[in-house]
């Protein structure tokens, strides 16, 4: 395949692939440079985080939606003060 990097004809081959695509990653990368290249078509992305949530049932929640009568709040808002 050709490497525009190096400028002349070059190995390839494909790098472990962190996105879990396995044998069907597209990408692959110079065995004298790194440079990547993608071949034939990307496998389809997963869907976004949204419609990931939208398709499982909420958890069930056990503390109040708002803090008591002293102003102060209660479930992830006081963790996210707590934690910053």
């Amino acid at each position: 395949m050709y490497c525009s990097t190096c400028g002349d004809e070059r190995a390839f081959e494909q790098p472990p692939c962190p996105d879990g695509h396995g044998g069907e990653c597209p990408e692959r990368a110079c065995v004298d440079c790194g440079s990547a290249v993608l071949v034939g078509a990307p496998p389809p992305a997963p869907p976004p985080a949204r419609e990931r949530a939208a398709t499982t049932a909420p958890e069930p929640t056990t503390a109040p939606a708002h803090g008591p009568a002293t102003g102060r709040g209660t479930g992830r808002a006081a963790t996210a003060r707590a934690v910053a």
